[in-house]
């Protein structure tokens, strides 16, 4: 179960690195959130947790992340960038539940 997660992360990671960004949200701040540095956050967050365990900073930071995404998608009306942001929300989700695992 576990290598089978790490798998779909990778799966999602590509599919995401095959995803154009959406040019709309250049430059854009989203309920105080940078979309541009969202999504490389999101992307480095999960690149993290595919090479290991995060340590306690490592981890608080994703768990915020999850939480900026939590705010952030509702306020998104671009049919577009609701479906790129959802596709890292879910991305940086499951690295949160790679993560937890890791501790049991």
């Amino acid at each position: 179960m576990f290598g089978e997660k790490l798998d779909m992360l990778s799966q999602m990671m590509a599919e995401h690195m095959a995803t154009p960004f959406p040019p709309s949200f250049r430059g854009l701040d989203i309920e105080g959130q940078d979309m541009v540095l969202l999504d490389a956050d999101a992307y480095a967050f999960a690149s993290s947790v595919l090479n290991g365990p995060l340590n306690e900073r490592r981890r608080a930071g994703l768990m915020r992340l999850t939480a900026a995404f939590e705010k952030v998608l509702p306020a998104i009306g671009d049919e577009q960038g609701a479906k790129y942001y959802t596709h890292l929300r879910d991305m940086a989700v499951l690295a949160v539940e790679i993560e937890t695992s890791r501790d049991k």
